[in-house]
C-alpha cells in the first residue's frame, strides 16, 4: 500500500536521507516538499519525486524555483504560510519535520490539527513547547514518531511495555570529538575540529551541538516529554561507538537496548513505516563478530557544562528551555563565524539564562516572544566579546 508523506526540510540532512528511503523503497509517495533556499537541489527533488506542492522559505528563491519548474504540475509557495500549506497538504498522512529551528513549531501544530502523524526530527518543537505539543497529539489522536536515533531507540525498546514498568531511560551519547580532552585543550578548539564528529555525518549546527553535548541535553528534554518520564529518571551515558542508540531499564532490573549502525535512515524508516518494519538492504548491518568492545562511561559535566545547563533549564521549566535553545543557536552561529571561542558557547548560554525571568506556563505566542528576546540579548553579548 502506497504511503503519502510531506517533508519539511527536504534539502537538509534528514530530508535528503528520507528521500533516499523513498528512492529505494518505491512504496512511499512524496506529496509536498519544503526547504529554505536551495533552489538547485529543490528543483532536482521536484523533478525526481513529483510532489504536488513545493515551498521555499525565501520568497525570491521561490519565484526563481517557480520559473524553473514551470513545465511541471507543481504549486510553488513560500514563507510561513507556504510551510504550513506544505505541512497540511491534503494527501499526506505523515509529515516529516526536518526543518531546523523555531520555524518548525507552527507547521507542526498545523499538521497535527489537520490530523497528520508527525515523524519528528525538529528538536525545538518539544524542547520549547512540549507542554503544548503532547496534549495536542492526544487530543487530535495523532502519533508523534521520533526520528532522532536515540528517541527512536527508546520508542522501540518500549514497545509492548506499560509506563509503570519503566525505571530509567539511558540516553546514549558518543561523547563527540572532544571526549577525553582537557579544558586546556578545548580552549584552543577551532571550528574545523568541532565539525569532525567521530561517527555521524550531520549538518554544522547539530555537529557543534554534539561537540558541546548541548544536543544531549536537548534530547533529555525531548525524552521527558515523549515518554512522560521525570527528569531524574533520564540518564545520559557515553557509548563512544554509537552502536547502542539508547536503552530502557525496567523496574525488574532488566535493560533493553536498541543497536544498529550509526545511520539515520534506520530511525527515519522506522518512523515512516511504523508500526511495521520494512526491508532496508541498502543500509549496512551490524556484524557482531567484528565488534570487540562496547564501552560505557559517564559524561564529564564539568568539561561539558551545556549538558548540566540543559538539565537546569528543564528543572526550572516554563520558558527557560526556549531561552537555552535560542542562546545556544546564536552562540553556535557566532562560533561557526569565529566570533567567539568554543568554551564561550556555554558561558553565553549561562549568562542569558541568568538574565531571564521565567514564565511558568507559556502560550505559544509567549514562547516565540521569549525566543526573540533571548536571541537579541545573545547577539548583544556576542557584540561585547
Amino acid at each position: 500500500m502506497m504511503k503519502n508523506i510531506a517533508i519539511l526540510g527536504s534539502t537538509g540532512s534528514i530530508g535528503t536521507q528520507t528521500l533516499d528511503i523513498v528512492r529505494y523503497n518505491q512504496d512511499v509517495r512524496v506529496t509536498a516538499l519544503a526547504a529554505g533556499g536551495n533552489v538547485c537541489l529543490m528543483e532536482r527533488q521536484i523533478r525526481e519525486f513529483k510532489p504536488r506542492l513545493a515551498c521555499l522559505w525565501d520568497e525570491n528563491k521561490a519565484m526563481e524555483l517557480k520559473a524553473r519548474v514551470s513545465d511541471l504540475d507543481v504549486k510553488v509557495v513560500s514563507g510561513m504560510n507556504g510551510l504550513i500549506e506544505a505541512a497540511t497538504e491534503s494527501h499526506a498522512e505523515t509529515v516529516v519535520t526536518g526543518v531546523v529551528g523555531m520555524i518548525g513549531i507552527k507547521p507542526t501544530i498545523a499538521a497535527m490539527e489537520a490530523g497528520k502523524d508527525i515523524a519528528l526530527a525538529n528538536k525545538e518543537t518539544l524542547v520549547t513547547a512540549g507542554h503544548i505539543i503532547m496534549p495536542l497529539a492526544e487530543e487530535k489522536g495523532v502519533k508523534i514518531l521520533p526520528v532522532d536515533s536515540e528517541h527512536s531507540a527508546i520508542f522501540q525498546c518500549l514497545r509492548g511495555e506499560g509506563q509503570s514498568a519503566i525505571h530509567k531511560i539511558l540516553l546514549t551519547a558518543s561523547g563527540g570529538p572532544f571526549r577525553g580532552w582537557t579544558r586546556e585543550q578545548m580552549a584552543s578548539v577551532q571550528v574545523e575540529d568541532a565539525l569532525k564528529h567521530p561517527n555521524w555525518s550531520m549538518g554544522h549546527k547539530i555537529t557543534i551541538d554534539s561537540a558541546t553535548l548541548v544536543n544531549k541535553g536537548l534530547e533529555v528534554m525531548e525524552a521527558h516529554w515523549l515518554f512522560h518520564v521525570p527528569i531524574d529518571h533520564v540518564q545520559v551515558v557515553v557509548q563512544p561507538a554509537s552502536i547502542i542508540h539508547s536503552m530502557v531499564e525496567y523496574i525488574d532490573g532488566s535493560t533493553i537496548a536498541q543497536l544498529g549502525m550509526p545511520d539515520m535512515r534506520h530511525p527515519i524508516a522506522y518512523a515512516l513505516y511504523y508500526p511495521e518494519r520494512t526491508m532496508t538492504s541498502y543500509i549496512p548491518k551490524l556484524d557482531f563478530t567484528k565488534m570487540s568492545n562496547l564501552s560505557f562511561e559517564a559524561p564529564k559535566k564539568d568539561l561539558f557544562p551545556c549538558l548540566q545547563l540543559a538539565y537546569d533549564a528543564l528543572e526550572i521549566g516554563g520558558t527557560m528551555p526556549a531561552v537555552l535553545n535560542a542562546a545556544n543557536e546564536v552562540a553556535v552561529e557566532a562560533f561557526l563565524q569565529r566570533e567567539i571561542s568554543f568554551l564561550q558557547i556555554a558561558e553565553m548560554i549561562h549568562e542569558v539564562m541568568n538574565r531571564h525571568i521565567c514564565i511558568s506556563k507559556p502560550s505559544l505566542e509567549e514562547i516565540l516572544e521569549i525566543d526573540k528576546w533571548a536571541r537579541a540579548y545573545s547577539r548583544q553579548e556576542v557584540a561585547k566579546l
